[in-house]
């Protein structure tokens, strides 16, 4: 922890933390929310992951530390809201209540200090793997498992030799095809609900894929991951968004390189 205080921003937005599984990076979390904290904060779904705790218990300390620090943030005046994705779905049955001052509802619509509108949605209704073919989801869950421990492997070696971080599941997202068509088509789709809504822009998460832009005449923003990429979007007093990715301090937590930080 730093001793210098804490960066204030007007709103956080963060996603896609997955406490409850292996390969959750809960204690980069941590260390950024001591060094960031937020008048709002919106949770965007994946927070804790409840697929993977069907399949075996996992809740090391770090991952009760974070629940904790919220917590504790909502004492001090943050207000949290919470929006359920996919694998937390067992709290889309709470919408309209909270829990410990965290409020849980279905999708928010966040006005930004300029005045500009945007949807806050998890993002996995317009995944269609997830809503027409569950199966396939929690296979491909395992096999994103998967990679995950082949990675930590892999990149111990890489360590050993001196060399940086690489990202398997990265990599393939930004080089298989069909992962990019992927990728375009889940964010044209969002885009395309936000201008529904009559909103300037939408704030998502779900596909570990950090990225702010206006491809699709609209301002699209997906808050990444605390799994690999350690992403959260921020937004400033004057309404500026931008990613920010917590860089590991501790030389035994990896993250990769990230290349696509740009602000609105």
């Amino acid at each position: 922890m730093n001793a210098t205080r804490p960066r204030r921003f007007r709103t956080l937005f963060i996603s896609d933390v997955h406490l409850g599984a292996r390969g959750c990076q809960a204690g980069k979390l941590l260390d950024f929310l001591r060094n960031h904290e937020a008048d709002t904060i919106y949770l965007v779904g994946d927070i804790v992951d409840g697929w993977a705790l069907k399949s075996g218990w996992y809740w090391p300390q770090l991952h009760n530390d974070v629940v904790q620090k919220f917590l504790r943030q909502v004492r001090k005046g943050t207000r949290i809201i919470y929006i359920p994705g996919n694998h937390d779905e067992f709290l889309r049955g709470y919408y309209g209540t909270h829990f410990g001052g965290i409020e849980v509802v279905e999708q928010a619509t966040h006005i930004a200090a300029d005045g500009r509108k945007y949807l806050v949605v998890h993002g996995d209704h317009f995944d269609l793997v997830v809503t027409q073919a569950r199966w396939l989801a929690l296979l491909g869950d395992k096999a994103y498992d998967l990679a995950l421990t082949v990675n930590r492997i892999f990149n111990a070696v890489r360590r050993w030799l001196g060399l940086g971080y690489w990202s398997l599941s990265q990599w393939a997202k930004l080089k298989v095809k069909n992962a990019v068509s992927y990728i375009g088509e889940y964010e044209r789709a969002l885009a395309a609900d936000a201008k529904k809504h009559d909103a300037q822009g939408i704030i998502c998460g779900h596909i570990h894929h950090a990225a702010i832009h206006d491809d699709f005449g609209i301002r699209y923003m997906n808050c990444g991951d605390w799994v690999e990429s350690c992403t959260a979007i921020a937004e400033h007093q004057d309404g500026r968004l931008e990613i920010i990715q917590w860089l590991a301090e501790n030389p035994e937590v990896e993250v990769p390189e990230f290349s696509e930080v740009r602000a609105a």
